[in-house]
């Protein structure tokens, strides 16, 4: 695990990520051009490679490697009473606090968090506390409950019965098509729905780059069963998640389970283990798994007047099944593979104009790498960039490839190590004689000279497809 005492240094680590973001265009300042717009971020053309590889390494470990998950879709806006059905309306909030010098909000929780205090307050006890301004020094308003809900209005006339919310979380509109799943897709209990989506929510003090943000993405899957089994589906979706995130190449001791005390569960949950990472900035919630028992189902059919309720083929009896909820952020996870594959590695890029004291390496899984082969002509040269471009047609049928004759040789390897591309492909001279390129593998340093004719099964070994 990270160390704390070395502040200087993670922080620096946090710096160099983002640096490295905004250098290679994985993630960019929102509304950058217009002075930028706070904790709005949008992703480049390597980030959206990225992210889109998460999505789908989530997607096919959750839907399509099982028969008992099935994936949905669902509009980000929902009939309101939805929201007043989930509790959201009544208790989506955060503890509030302003500074009344320097006028920054703050949320009353993290402030003691910063005094290693534990977050579980009432508001009347904060006052006494003499907590003040982290900004300024400045002395604090009481504590009061800020709704984290984006209103909007539906419709040509702004009034009340024309409110209406951005979805705040994706697993709502799960709930709300549990039947409707459970019937067009004939399923069985056990059985799981599967989305992921955007969701937005008023956060009084986002921050640390995309961990925390007002717009973001959730990986969502519920999973129903009977009440009875949930403890034991409980523990097995923790492994479950746990494992999924060490196969993509995040490092097992920067990962750990940690379990709710009673005090700090969310009011639908009867248990809950979060599943946090060492960032730079602090060991925090990557994804969370959650007994929801039957608070959902319940309120659901209670406001829209349907039943839930599902039969027991072996009793015959009718009951609300529990859920299992497992609930991980996109962004979060992003931001996470990046810290962790980041590496500044000794000088190795191969020709003395592409020297560096340091040089980067960003060593991401090759199934979340945005760019899976890079095509490097050693010159400019007609006859290279021919066959060059021959290649690199053939291949990119199947990979997302670079093609590149810009710099040295030296340069080239370099741009693409700080991307994270596991593979390096050199036509050079001699491939005009023998039809024999060098493939380079970003981690082993390991050069293999292949005929072009070979590439396609070696290829499909690597990245075992």
């Amino acid at each position: 695990m990270v160390d704390k005492a070395q502040l200087p240094e993670i922080n620096s680590l946090m710096d160099k990520v983002i640096s490295l973001c905004k250098r290679r265009g994985f993630i960019f300042q929102s509304s950058e051009i217009y002075g930028g717009i706070n904790s709005c971020y949008d992703y480049g053309p390597l980030g959206a490679e990225l992210k889109n590889n998460l999505k789908q390494a989530w997607h096919k470990a959750m839907v399509q490697k099982r028969g008992d998950v099935v994936g949905l879709d669902s509009s980000i806006l929902m009939h309101p009473r939805i929201w007043e059905a989930s509790g959201h309306l009544q208790g989506f909030t955060d503890p509030l606090v302003d500074c009344k010098k320097c006028k920054k909000r703050f949320r009353a929780d993290h402030l003691l968090e910063l005094k290693g205090l534990k977050p579980d307050f009432r508001q009347t006890d904060f006052g006494k506390l003499n907590i003040k301004c982290p900004e300024c020094g400045g002395s604090l308003t009481g504590v009061r409950d800020f709704n984290l809900m984006f209103k909007t209005y539906m419709g040509a006339v702004e009034d009340q019965a024309a409110e209406i919310y951005l979805r705040p979380e994706t697993a709502q509109g799960i709930y709300v098509n549990f039947e409707n799943v459970r019937t067009a897709a004939n399923k069985k209990m056990p059985f799981g729905i599967a989305q992921i989506g955007k969701a937005f929510r008023n956060e009084i003090t986002p921050g640390n780059f995309i961990f925390r943000t007002r717009e973001f993405e959730q990986m969502e899957m519920q999973y129903f069963v009977q009440p009875k089994e949930a403890e034991q589906w409980f523990g097995y979706w923790q492994k479950q998640r746990l494992d999924w995130y060490v196969s993509l190449g995040l490092k097992k001791n920067n990962l750990k389970l940690r379990k709710h005390q009673s005090g700090e569960l969310a009011h639908y949950a009867k248990a809950a283990v979060d599943i946090e990472y060492d960032f730079p900035f602090a060991d925090k919630e990557l994804e969370g798994i959650h007994n929801r028992g039957d608070f959902d189902l319940s309120r659901h059919q209670k406001y829209s007047g349907k039943t839930l309720e599902v039969l027991d083929d072996v009793t015959k009896t009718k009951y609300l099944p529990y859920i299992i909820e497992t609930s991980g952020g996109v962004d979060r996870s992003v931001l996470a593979f990046l810290v962790d594959a980041y590496n500044e590695v000794e000088v190795r890029s191969g020709d003395t104009d592409g020297k560096h004291e340091k040089e980067v390496v960003l060593k991401l899984h090759q199934d979340l790498s945005p760019i899976k082969i890079a095509v490097l002509p050693l010159s400019k040269k007609a006859p290279l960039e021919k066959l060059g471009q021959e290649i690199y047609g053939a291949l990119k049928e199947n990979y997302m490839c670079a093609y590149d004759t810009t710099a040295s040789i030296g340069k080239r390897y370099r741009r693409q190590d700080e991307i994270g591309t596991p593979y390096c492909l050199t036509v050079d001279f001699d491939s005009l004689e023998d039809n024999k390129v060098t493939v380079r593998d970003r981690d082993s340093m390991k050069q293999d000279r292949l005929a072009t004719a070979e590439l396609p099964d070696y290829f499909r070994d690597k990245f075992k497809c």
